[in-house]
């Protein structure tokens, strides 16, 4: 990975090299690093604050887990307490956001054991390779990878009694699938697992690139690699490449490791810390400090 100097106007602007030891807690005071919203954000942010941050979240993910986490564990726990007789999975974005609901709520072990009892329809290779990684196979693949499929494969069934479940696309019901299990005189379970971005997350974004371009932001710290995309999308289609491209080149640019590296180094970005050898957010919040001139390890 290539590196660059350290850029003095951003990393460096205030005097942190001569920092006391005992000042550890504050070597971030008075700059302001956005970061992304992810699953893991209040950890990234806590990291942060604790030791003075001012912190910017941006939604720099194009999907989101569903806001009102309520619902979906509502469900989770009903699919444990009586697994219906088959289940329609959508995506596999559907199923590893649900994974993630239930590990959250310390289900996950009952939940993957409750998924592996319904037959499960497939919309398309996604949700069956979720699948595979939980160790579970899909019954049933969709007789084409779309809402007019499934209830094509639907149709070759017999759907006598049975329950259904369906993780939805997104978080919109669907009308047409609606009109045929109601036909059929089956009330579905649906769950919505995610969101994808809102345009006012888009605006949030553009936001966040005028901000870099205006040098109000320290750092930035990314953590995926479809943070990066989706940061140069949305600047792409409003005509702010160049823009972007020339405010983190005066930004101090954080990884969480290589493969986010190199996603940024393909969009034209130099990198300017990531952690050594350990990929997770304590570390990364060590290296960034370390870029600013911290004297000390990130403790607890």
């Amino acid at each position: 990975m290539r590196t660059r100097p350290i850029k003095l106007a951003s990393c460096l602007s205030k005097d942190v090299v001569d920092m006391p030891q005992g000042m550890h807690g504050s070597f971030f005071a008075g700059r302001l690093i956005a970061v992304p919203e992810t699953r893991q954000l209040d950890v990234l942010a806590d990291l942060l604050q604790k030791r003075g941050a001012d912190v910017l979240r941006c939604p720099l993910v194009a999907i989101l887990d569903a806001p009102d986490a309520g619902p979906v564990l509502d469900w989770i726990e009903r699919f444990i307490a009586q697994p219906p007789d088959l289940f329609v999975i959508y995506t596999g974005e559907g199923i590893q956001r649900l994974i993630g609901f239930a590990a959250k709520a310390d289900l996950r072990q009952r939940f993957v054991s409750a998924l592996a009892v319904p037959r499960k329809l497939c919309r398309g290779p996604k949700p069956r390779r979720a699948l595979k990684q939980l160790g579970l196979n899909a019954d049933i693949d969709a007789l084409a990878p779309t809402t007019a499929g499934i209830i094509d494969t639907l149709s070759t069934l017999d759907l006598t009694h049975l329950r259904v479940a369906v993780q939805l696309y997104g978080d919109r019901r669907i009308p047409e699938l609606d009109e045929f299990l109601a036909a059929k005189g089956i009330v579905a379970d649906f769950v919505a697992p995610y969101v994808y971005a809102s345009a006012a997350d888009d605006e949030r974004v553009l936001d966040l690139v005028a901000r870099l371009h205006e040098g109000q932001v320290d750092a930035i710290a990314f953590t995926s690699k479809s943070q990066v995309d989706r940061l140069f999308k949305l600047a792409r289609e409003h005509g702010l490449e160049d823009r972007l491209q020339a405010a983190l080149a005066r930004t101090c640019v954080a990884a969480i490791g290589p493969v986010v590296a190199a996603t940024l180094e393909a969009a034209g970005v130099s990198v300017d810390t990531m952690p050594e050898e350990s990929f997770f957010m304590k570390p990364l919040v060590t290296a960034l400090a370390e870029r600013f001139g911290a004297p000390q390890q990130i403790e607890d």
